[in-house]
């Protein structure tokens, strides 16, 4: 595919909203939470991923006029469809079979520095129980690098169709690093963060 403005991306992102958003609030009726907290600008959103459906629950949450750059594994670039629908709307694959996928994360830096929202997966595969997995520092290195506050998200981890989800997005928050062992602390911080959401003790 033909390298594509931000523009072009987001208004397709759009179109494709407008179809998948009604057919996701039959299959998995949700209740959205915390607005109020979604920042104008750049932001890193961050949240924990169990289900493939969970991107279209948080676009859900973002609303249409937010538009969400993801950051998703690069197998899924060669489905039918669903790979060009990846790719037209701005996504950026990655390949989590090597220690650090360079191009993966600049493409996302060039969203964040061009004002938009990004969505990372920090448990970087699903998983079904929480505390399963290291969180993945990337997320918090370009929050650092750039000066852009993460949102943590939570979504319920065992979802049924036709069963209400709650999707709760938490308050943005900076953070700053310098070395891996920080990175590391701020990235079990971030997800210690979305698990509080689920207690609704987090912000």
């Amino acid at each position: 595919m033909e390298q594509r403005s931000i523009e072009q991306e987001e208004r397709t992102y759009r179109r494709l909203y407008c179809v998948l958003r009604p057919l996701i609030g039959i299959f998995y009726p949700n209740r959205m939470e915390g607005r109020e907290n979604i920042p104008e600008g750049p932001a890193i959103i961050c949240a924990n991923h169990s289900n493939y459906v969970d991107p279209l629950l948080i676009s859900g949450a973002f609303t249409m006029r937010r538009p969400i750059h993801y950051m998703a594994k690069k197998e899924l670039a060669s489905v039918p469809v669903v790979g060009w629908a990846l790719s037209a709307i701005g996504c950026c694959f990655v390949d989590r079979g090597s220690a650090g996928d360079v191009q993966a994360v600049r493409g996302m830096m060039r969203y964040l520095k061009a004002g938009c929202k990004v969505a990372v997966f920090p448990e970087g595969t699903r998983v079904l129980e929480d505390n399963a997995v290291a969180a993945k520092t990337g997320a918090v290195r370009m929050a650092c690098r750039l000066g852009v506050p993460l949102i943590p998200v939570y979504i319920p981890r065992r979802k049924r169709l036709f069963s209400r989800v709650r999707v709760i997005i938490g308050k943005p928050y900076a953070v700053t690093g310098h070395t891996h062992e920080e990175y590391e602390r701020l990235a079990s911080e971030l997800m210690e963060r979305i698990a509080a959401l689920r207690e609704g003790a987090g912000g």
